[in-house]
């Protein structure tokens, strides 16, 4: 019986895993709130869709500027209060989008808000998977289920929010719940210990000499660089595609949302035991699924259906990806960490730019998950090349298996 309560017990996350994944539920709710919206914001602003567009791809750049600058930068800082801190400049930033009446203004603010963003993330992502031991990769399914919660839940109801009320109406209200989770966040996150392991630039950059590292950069880039490329110009597909009314978008979302919550929750319990099958089948997926939305956009139950799959298997991975990627980098994480979430923002960046143009091109809004369908396809050159590394690390090194599986394991 003593066994049993001991197992039981060793299987609970700790309570900072959860309030981590608040944070992160704000964070994702920001970057993706932006798509449910695009219209009436260019309404609002004067400018193009595709130009309201832009909102989404400069706060990506902004995630992948400033996720490793911060995490360099606040190194030495106590972790507790780098993401109190990063919770304030993240409700500053959304203050700032709300008041101004300007573009470039508020393209200033959503990089400012990307930073802040980027900031938390990386080392969330760390304090995360220490808090949680041999159970870091189910932890960081928790953590980054938050963002998936966030499309379930906060793009839905503040893509509502914003077409009751207009655009600005959810960036104050995000702000507000900022300025909460910022205390909350300082009074519940546990203090670093005095003693243990120094942080040191010099680790930290020591840490990426692994080249199995830059792999699974590139696998996070190409993951959400074929799923975002789509998503972020989910409203026009739904509206003139499919020919649903703009009211409806929303209930959309949150079918996506659903999809994507339930993808990074399994994806990070399936991982932990079989790691290389959670990057493979979730990868062959995404790719078919997105190229039956390009087929079948037309028909509304099978786009509603085919959303939802984009977003089960579309982030099922992302757990996975970044619990690899801090388990190559050893005992100085946070750097490895940082870059994975620059590397998903990336892809971001790269695969909603790309498609902007590709929503004025002629295929009009299939030209988007057609550019999705063409990146997911990448995704199996490094993954391939991953696996064929660790199999000649694992042939050269048998007397060592602890050293070999454990960046496949769950202890990051």
């Amino acid at each position: 019986m003593t066994t049993t309560l001991s197992t039981t017990k060793s299987r609970r996350l700790p309570m900072v895993t959860y309030v981590l994944a608040a944070g992160v539920f704000l964070m994702g709710t920001t970057e993706f709130i932006v798509a449910g919206i695009l219209p009436d914001i260019a309404g609002d602003l004067g400018i193009s869709v595709a130009d309201a567009g832009l909102m989404i791809t400069v706060f990506a750049v902004g995630m992948i500027v400033g996720t490793p600058t911060m995490a360099i930068l606040t190194l030495r800082l106590p972790r507790r209060l780098t993401l109190s801190l990063a919770l304030v400049v993240f409700a500053m930033g959304h203050l700032m989008a709300a008041l101004s009446p300007d573009f470039t203004i508020i393209l200033g603010a959503r990089f400012l808000t990307a930073l802040a963003t980027g900031a938390f993330w990386a080392v969330a992502a760390v304090v995360g998977a220490k808090a949680a031991g041999a159970a870091a990769s189910r932890a960081l399914g928790v953590v980054l289920g938050g963002g998936m919660l966030a499309n379930v839940a906060g793009v839905p109801l503040g893509a509502f929010a914003g077409q009751v009320i207009g655009w600005r109406g959810p960036f104050w209200v995000l702000a507000a719940l900022a300025l909460v989770g910022a205390v909350a966040v300082y009074r519940l996150v546990a203090a670093d210990p005095h003693s243990g392991h120094t942080p040191s630039v010099r680790a930290e950059l020591a840490s990426m000499r692994d080249s199995r590292v830059w792999l699974v950069l590139g696998g996070c880039a190409i993951v959400c660089g074929s799923s975002l490329a789509a998503y972020t110009f989910i409203s026009p597909l739904l509206t003139e595609n499919t020919g649903l009314a703009a009211a409806a978008v929303p209930l959309v979302l949150v079918v996506y949302g659903v999809g994507a919550f339930i993808g990074s929750t399994l994806g990070g319990r399936f991982g932990a035991q079989h790691p290389y099958p959670a990057l493979f089948i979730p990868a062959s997926m995404t790719f078919l699924v997105l190229g039956a939305l390009f087929m079948f956009s037309s028909y509304a139950l099978v786009t509603v259906v085919l959303i939802f799959l984009l977003g089960l298997f579309g982030m099922a991975t992302n757990p996975i990806l970044i619990g690899k990627a801090v388990g190559y980098a050893g005992h100085a994480p946070t750097l490895a960490s940082a870059l994975s979430t620059s590397a998903f923002n990336l892809g971001t960046a790269m695969g909603s730019w790309i498609a902007g143009f590709a929503l004025e091109s002629a295929l009009g809004a299939s030209g988007p998950v057609l550019v999705g369908t063409g990146i997911a396809a990448l995704y199996f050159l490094p993954l391939t090349v991953l696996i064929l590394k660790d199999r000649k690390l694992r042939r050269s090194l048998p007397s060592s298996p602890q050293n070999l599986h454990r960046p496949q394991s769950e202890n990051p």
